[in-house]
């Protein structure tokens, strides 16, 4: 299996503080099955903001302390991109890195809600042959009391990653409706952790594939991993036809 959303490089961001963190991470990936991590740090974000130098850099380092404790891991480059009216510049002057050299790259939205640019950048991002990914829509707030939003994204060109942590119940019961109520529209194509650390930001990877299986989703956890592997493949995601959204009852999800 394959995380294509995590914080694993050690000391870059909100994620591992040391080598040691980042291995204790890595240890718990394969315990629960995984197989190939995208290290996936924040860029361009108010907080942080990781430039590719150090993404390479610290990359070579984690590689080889996997490789001295002969860990069956593979680790690929990108980062989780906070979108900002020169995204598409960065990206087609190759400052910022897409998911494992792929042309797919982790969009970053901030939490609060949409700004007005933001299909102007998915066009302007499409227009680079790279296809964006909506990072963890379900925890946006203008996304949570409009799904349809999402929708509209989506219809220009953009696809979107659901968080393990969400569909597990990690963030409340009803970020984890919204989540379920957007896998059943088919807004939502691909599946990460956002894992950040063992304790408050855990892997959960499994927890959320075996809640989708719990609710006879079991069709969006085999799309979910199939897609996640084109990622890594730079091969074409299955996209399902959206489907109407219901009139929600969780406009106070944040609240």
């Amino acid at each position: 299996m394959i995380d294509m959303h995590a914080h694993i490089l050690p000391g870059v961001d909100d994620g591992p503080k040391n080598m040691e963190e980042s291995i204790g991470l890595i240890q718990q990936a394969i315990k629960e099955g995984i197989t190939d991590i995208i290290a996936t740090p924040h860029a361009y974000s108010p907080h942080y903001d990781v430039q590719k130098s150090i993404v390479l850099e610290k990359m070579i380092e984690l590689k080889k302390e996997i490789k001295k404790r002969q860990l069956p891991i593979s680790i690929h480059e990108g980062q989780e991109i906070r979108i900002q009216d020169t995204t598409v510049e960065k990206l087609e002057n190759m400052e910022s890195l897409s998911l494992a050299k792929s042309k797919y790259v982790l969009l970053e939205l901030p939490s609060s809600g949409i700004p007005a640019y933001t299909v102007q950048i998915i066009q302007g991002i499409l227009s680079l042959n790279k296809v964006p990914i909506i990072a963890h829509p379900e925890r946006n707030r203008g996304i949570a009391e409009k799904p349809s939003r999402l929708a509209r994204l989506v219809n220009h060109g953009a696809i979107a990653q659901i968080t393990a942590g969400s569909l597990s119940g990690h963030f409340g019961k009803k970020i984890q409706r919204l989540s379920l109520e957007l896998v059943d529209s088919n807004l939502v194509h691909t599946y990460g952790s956002d894992v950040h650390n063992l304790g408050t930001r855990p892997f959960l990877f499994d927890a959320g594939l075996i809640y989708l299986e719990k609710h006879k989703r079991l069709d969006a956890v085999d799309l979910f991993l199939e897609n996640n592997a084109r990622i890594l493949e730079n091969s074409e995601v299955i996209i399902l036809e959206p489907k109407e959204l219901r009139a929600p009852k969780w406009y106070n999800v944040f609240r």
